[in-house]
């Protein structure tokens, strides 16, 4: 697969594609490398050391080449690259792919069968296909993340989790499409052009709540700070521990599991209060219960609750921070992180959520920039001489 791309939303898909066994060619500028390369603040963490998280996260398992395509020379390579191809996969925007001769019709003209994938922030229809944009913007703000995870009592709006979070999701997504166009043109013989954009990922990831404003015309109103997330069901929402941290209850059939729950929490007499003793009666006095059981649940810390409800059948979860999910064992066990051989020693990354054959993916570590120019070139027939004329022409590094 050739990789025309930068930042996260598109390399991610490449990264998820080198996790499930692709050899990705990562093109890079021969002066600039990938713009995310030299990243070392993400929020309040400032990055130390040769790691680079973000890099890491979406470039694992590639290989590196820096080609100007810009130069005759360069863009002839990258045609070269591209005749042997099976995927080729950019976020360039149109203006720039007709100026670097790489769009649909360049890559065609030399490889009819390239499956070609681009990811935009809007799609690549409508007045808006050649505005650029970030997962901030097409996924979270435009698509109603943001708002749908704003309580509606709050200034401000919440941010999306974490750094490059639609970008990962996205990343998933143009994976899976290329997987997708791949089965097809095998089964029939025809390339697709494929198109994700962080707009349709953040509609489809809001997709429940806009099928509803779509039946009854009503925008999405998230609940006030602190409510239950179901207001008839008290359990399902999150309430805080004694020592500050939070549970989260997710039991949709509430009443079958009400009695179990107040038992092991140390209030066994709600199941038998008349208030909540059907389901009919626990719907009706939810705003009761939930105001006993946050009363219950604040009383003591986290770890007194996880015992207690060790081995409960309802459906319950700590909310975990970024730390905790690192070290977390049943993440671990299912390879959701993973150990990694680079040339200085062994590290860990988060891997793509896809197991084959429960087996944990076998990950590679980040290619140096510009690592696998020259060994490309050989692979592709060309040898020293020619090694030595790209480089004087500045067509790589």
């Amino acid at each position: 697969m050739l990789e025309v791309a930068q930042w996260t939303f598109v390399p991610a898909a490449g990264a998820v594609l080198a996790d499930w066994g692709a050899d990705v060619i990562k093109v890079e500028h021969p002066r600039t490398g990938d713009s995310q390369r030299g990243l070392r603040s993400l929020g309040h963490i400032t990055i130390e050391g040769d790691r680079n998280p973000v890099m890491e996260h979406a470039n694992r398992g590639k290989r590196s080449v820096a080609i100007d395509m810009s130069t005759p020379d360069g863009h002839e390579l990258l045609m070269e690259i591209a005749r042997t191809s099976d995927v080729f996969l950019t976020n360039f925007l149109p203006e720039a792919r007709k100026k670097l001769r790489i769009d649909v019709e360049d890559l065609r003209a030399v490889n009819p069968d390239i499956v070609y994938a681009r990811g935009s922030a809007y799609g690549p229809l409508g007045a808006e296909a050649e505005i650029g944009g970030y997962d901030m913007t097409g996924f979270w703000s435009r698509a109603a993340g943001a708002m749908g995870s704003t309580p509606s009592d709050m200034e401000g709006v919440v941010p999306q989790p974490g750094p490059a979070y639609g970008d990962s999701i996205g990343g998933m997504t143009i994976a899976g499409g290329i997987a997708a166009a791949l089965f097809e043109r095998e089964r029939t013989g025809v390339a697709r052009v494929v198109d994700i954009s962080l707009l349709g990922v953040g509609v489809w990831a809001s997709g429940v709540a806009i099928n509803a404003a779509l039946i009854s015309g009503q925008p999405w109103i998230p609940n006030p700070t602190g409510a239950n997330v179901a207001p008839n069901n008290p359990l399902v929402g999150f309430y805080r521990t004694a020592d500050g941290r939070f549970l989260s209850l997710s039991m949709l059939q509430g009443f079958r599991f009400f009695g179990e729950f107040c038992k092991r929490i140390g209030v066994g007499e709600l199941a038998a209060d008349e208030r909540f003793a059907s389901h009919a009666a626990l719907t009706a006095n939810a705003a009761a219960a939930t105001e006993i059981l946050r009363a219950t649940i604040a009383a003591q810390p986290l770890e007194h609750w996880r015992r207690v409800l060790d081995g409960f059948e309802g459906q319950w979860a700590v909310v975990q921070n970024t730390a905790e999910v690192a070290a977390d064992p049943q993440v671990r066990a299912n390879g959701g992180i993973v150990e990694v051989e680079t040339g200085s020693g062994k590290t860990e990354l988060v891997a793509s959520p896809v197991l084959f054959d429960e087996t944990p993916l076998n990950l590679r570590p980040m290619p140096e920039f510009a690592a696998d120019t020259e060994q490309l070139i050989l692979e592709l027939g060309g040898d020293w001489d020619r090694i030595t004329a790209l480089k004087d022409s500045g067509a790589i590094a």
